[in-house]
């Protein structure tokens, strides 16, 4: 049985906003204020304010609805509802489902903003792609433990405008088309936003570093990547080894140290109680809007000096490096080759 033909009426979704000034907050210290009192906040950071495309930072909080898929085990949770798990007979039916979760909730009314005001928001890991892709994966001791795909809907989205210092604070109420939305929830939570108090906690290490594997394991791992890339196999492969240390106190102090040592356009802290993901990148995977599929693949890079010229300098030495022009042609014929895949005309 196909995942539409299980649809129901959808969930109508009647959305309330205000706005703000928010010249004197920033998407941490909201963070702060909101993650004690809603279990399971999630932050998506940008720190390129000079411009107004990518200017918006997000917290969602109060999760009403998820959709989790992990080793074939689908588990939905919609608005009212207790969690229902499946199995799925074939892999590639993940992608469908997802879209039926999406597809079942639907806005009373057009929210008349020109930025995101409510939507799914989540993750999916690389694992992920044997649903997408004719890929086997095999699991290995000392495998990760996230789910491969999840993503939430939520009761209460804050959209963040650095360029003009503002704040919407919008509630999203997952209800029939006759009913009202709560009274003053609005209010309890934009005194929380307004309140200067929020506490903070200690982080330090406890034991040793360890990585999944040695040294010369990992060089041994890039022989034989070089290897494979020299016979024509592949045009690229990305290795990696995991590290990892014990710690006491709050992680999100880690994420706090990252956003100083690498400030970008992508920040994200997601908590999900068990476990937290949190990163940063100067580049978006792909951007949709209106119809239109936007890949930037991004090669070489350097950092950025603060002075003009020593930084135009250096951009010169990129285009100059001949590795670099390689590479960079190469991912754009990759991306040409990914956007043509889905897409009618590509440029």
């Amino acid at each position: 049985m196909s995942a539409v033909s299980e649809i129901s009426a959808p969930t109508i979704v009647h959305s309330r906003h205000r706005r703000l000034l928010a010249d004197t907050l920033t998407p941490v210290s909201l963070y702060l204020r909101l993650r004690d009192q809603f279990v399971g906040t999630l932050l998506l950071e940008s720190s390129d304010y000079h411009g107004n495309n990518n200017s918006f930072s997000y917290l969602c909080f109060s999760p009403v609805a998820r959709f989790e898929l992990d080793k074939n085990q689908l588990t939905t949770q919609r608005p009212g509802q207790l969690a229902a798990t499946t199995t799925l007979p074939d892999p590639r039916q993940a992608l469908g489902y997802l879209r039926e979760f999406r597809e079942s909730f639907k806005p009373a009314a057009p929210s008349g903003l020109p930025f995101i005001t409510n939507g799914l928001f989540g993750h999916m890991a690389y694992e992920a792609v044997h649903y997408f892709e004719d890929v086997t994966l095999r699991d290995k001791p000392g495998a990760s433990t996230v789910p491969a795909i999840v993503y939430q809907a939520f009761r209460y989205v804050i959209a963040i405008n650095h360029f003009k210092d503002e704040l919407y604070l919008f509630e999203h109420q997952y209800l029939g088309e006759d009913e009202e939305p709560a009274a003053d929830t609005l209010d309890t939570i934009e005194t929380l936003i307004q309140n200067r108090n929020f506490a903070t906690h200690a982080f330090h290490l406890t034991g040793e570093e360890t990585s999944n594997a040695t040294d010369a394991e990992y060089l041994e791992l890039i022989r034989l990547g070089q290897h494979h890339c020299q016979r024509g196999d592949v045009f690229q492969i990305v290795l990696s080894r995991r590290f990892q240390q014990g710690f006491q106190g709050d992680e999100f102090n880690v994420y706090r140290a990252l956003r100083s040592l690498n400030p970008s356009p992508y920040l994200f802290f997601f908590d999900y109680g068990s476990y937290k993901i949190f990163g940063s990148s100067p580049e978006s995977q792909i951007v949709i809007n209106k119809g239109q599929a936007v890949l930037y693949p991004i090669a070489g890079t350097f950092r950025r000096t603060g002075d003009d010229a020593a930084d135009a300098r250096l951009a010169q030495q990129l285009l100059d490096d001949p590795k670099e022009t390689a590479e960079h042609v190469m991912l754009v014929d990759l991306a040409r080759n990914d956007l043509s895949r889905r897409c009618d005309v590509v440029a």
